[in-house]
C-alpha cells in the first residue's frame, strides 16, 4: 500500500450506544491494507458491534466508518450489498448449509453471483487445497469434525477473494489441538493472500500463536514458522476497554505492558501455556 492509498478500514471518533449503555465512545483507529488486527476485550466491550459497523449492519450515533476510503455509515442498502461482496465473514457458529456438500458450501456465493460453473469449480478446488480439505469436497457438514466445519466456513468466506476478512471468535468451542489447526489456517490465509483481517477472539493463547507465527511456502508445501520481526510488526493487538482502544501494539509490547488493566486482563492467560 502506498502512502496515498486510504486505509482498508478506518474509524474516526465513532460512538454508538444502545439506550443508556454506551458501547463505543469516540473510537478511532486505522488498518492499512494487507495488515491484521487481533481484537481483544471483555464480554460486552463492543467487539462484535465493531464488526457490524464495518459491514454496515449498524450505524454509529456519531463519527465516520470507512472501508477502502468509502463512508459505510452513509451508504444506502444497495451500495452496502455491493460493499459486502468484498468482505468475507467467518462466524463462530459456522452457518453452513447442512444439505450442501463442502464444495457447494465453499462455492455458494460464487454460484449465486452467476459465475460460470467451470470457474466456480476451479476456484473451489483452489480454496479447498489452501485449507487442506480437497479430499472432503463431496462430504456433507454432518460428516465432518468441528474443526473441519470451521475450516469450511473459512473457505467459504475466502472463495470470493475478498479484500477484507472478519473472524468473529473463530476458535471458541474447539479443543486446543483442533483450535491450533484453525489458528494455522488463519495464518495461511493472511500470509498467502495478503488479505486485510480482523480476528475477534477471547482465546489469548491462540491470539498470541496467530500473532507470532507466519506461513512459509516452498513449492506446494506450506509450513507455519515463527514470524520474523518484519511480519510480527504488521500483526498488532487492539484491546477494547470502556469504549475505546485501550492498547494497540505487537504481542511483545502487550506482554511487556505495565498497564494495570492489561495486567489484570491477561493475568490468568499469560504464558507458559
Amino acid at each position: 500500500m502506498s502512502s496515498f492509498d486510504p486505509p482498508a478500514i478506518e474509524f474516526r471518533q465513532v460512538s454508538i450506544a444502545f439506550d443508556e449503555h454506551v458501547v463505543l465512545r469516540d473510537l478511532s483507529f486505522a488498518i492499512p491494507a494487507g495488515e491484521m488486527r487481533i481484537l481483544l476485550g471483555a464480554s460486552g466491550s463492543g467487539k462484535s458491534v465493531l464488526l457490524k459497523l464495518i459491514l454496515g449492519l449498524l450505524k454509529p450515533d456519531a463519527g465516520e466508518v470507512t472501508v477502502n476510503g468509502r463512508r459505510v455509515d452513509r451508504m444506502r442498502e444497495h451500495d452496502l450489498l455491493k460493499l459486502r461482496t468484498g468482505i468475507g465473514m467467518v462466524f463462530q457458529e459456522n452457518a453452513l448449509f447442512d444439505s450442501l456438500t463442502v464444495a457447494e458450501n465453499v462455492g455458494y456465493a460464487l454460484s449465486e453471483e452467476g459465475q460460470p460453473v467451470e470457474q466456480v469449480h476451479a476456484r473451489v478446488a483452489e480454496v479447498l487445497g489452501l485449507i487442506g480439505l480437497g479430499e472432503f469436497a463431496d462430504r456433507l457438514p454432518a460428516e465432518l469434525s468441528g474443526g473441519q466445519r470451521r475450516r469450511v466456513a473459512i473457505g467459504r468466506a475466502l472463495a470470493p477473494a475478498p479484500g477484507i476478512l472478519l473472524f468473529d471468535d473463530p476458535i471458541t468451542g474447539l479443543d486446543p489441538l483442533i483450535a491450533t489447526t484453525i489458528d494455522s489456517e488463519i495464518i495461511k490465509v493472511r500470509d498467502l493472500t495478503q488479505v486485510t483481517s480482523i480476528v475477534v477472539t477471547h482465546q489469548i493463547r491462540d491470539a498470541f500463536y496467530i500473532a507470532t507465527h507466519e506461513a512459509e511456502q516452498r513449492g506446494h508445501d506450506v509450513r507455519i514458522v515463527q514470524a520474523d520481526d518484519e511480519t510480527a510488526a504488521l500483526i498488532q493487538f487492539m484491546v477494547l476497554h470502556e469504549g475505546r482502544i485501550h492498547f494497540q501494539g505487537t504481542a511483545a509490547e502487550l506482554l511487556a505492558s505495565s498497564d494495570p488493566y492489561l495486567k489484570e486482563y491477561l493475568l490468568l492467560t499469560l504464558p507458559p501455556w
